[in-house]
């Protein structure tokens, strides 16, 4: 029974990752210096999930043919493939010789519909939890 709050408290850090990694997608949608203050342009960053094993089930033995419960595991990766967007900005201090200053690959329609999705994700896993919860607390008063 506790798998299932397990699974859905790993989707929930993982939505929760997403939409951060979002929000900082959108803060530097024009910033075209690094941390360092180089004159490098923001690479859009994405969440990519993947199914992740969470160990045995049930007493935690290593059984043979035991179930093994499963959740979400995310790493945080830079969108290289994307072009950075250029424009001709020829006063910008970071502007190349010939006028053009690179800006970063990040379209905030896409970031804004990125958002909604993670938003609802992250809503179905608080149902979920809540419905893990009401089912634990009617297996207690019935066998109580």
């Amino acid at each position: 029974m506790f798998q299932a709050f397990d699974v859905s408290t790993t989707a929930l850090v993982a939505q929760r990752a997403r939409l951060d990694t979002i929000a900082g997608n959108v803060a530097n949608a024009n910033s075209t210096r690094n941390e360092a203050g180089e004159a490098e342009p923001f690479r859009r960053r994405f969440v990519q999930f993947a199914a992740a094993d969470m160990g045995f089930a049930g007493d935690g033995s290593a059984q043979a043919g035991a179930r093994t419960a499963t959740g979400v595991q995310f790493e945080v990766k830079t969108d290289e493939t994307t072009p950075l967007r250029a424009v001709h900005a020829p006063g910008h201090p970071d502007a190349g010789p010939d006028g053009m200053l690179m800006l970063p690959n990040v379209d905030l329609t896409s970031e804004f519909v990125n958002a909604v999705e993670a938003a609802r994700a992250y809503e179905a896993n608080v149902t979920a939890v809540e419905l893990s919860k009401q089912l634990a607390e009617q297996s207690l008063r019935i066998l109580g």
